[in-house]
């Protein structure tokens, strides 16, 4: 009732392979493998970019007082 055994982990590892095939299980291992890279190099690319912007959130339009007169004020949103 304690942990399992190796041979344990063994049998499971071999339904696995036998349930997924070797060949999709290379396919989910280099999918997740770029995936994290991409996710690393966008929290390389988000650090960067954080310091560069302004204090407005993505997606709030700011309004411009040096506007002009025949400018008509609308409101954007953002579909859900």
């Amino acid at each position: 009732m304690g942990s399992f055994s190796i041979w344990h982990w063994l049998i499971v590892l071999l339904i696995v392979v036998m349930v997924f095939g070797t060949k999709k299980l290379k396919n989910i291992g280099s999918d997740l493998g770029g995936a994290v890279k991409g996710f690393k190099d966008g929290m390389k690319e988000g650090g960067q970019s954080a310091a560069d912007a302004t204090s407005t959130p993505a997606g709030q339009v700011t309004q411009d007082t040096r506007t002009d007169k025949n400018t008509i004020d609308v409101e954007a949103k953002q579909k859900s």
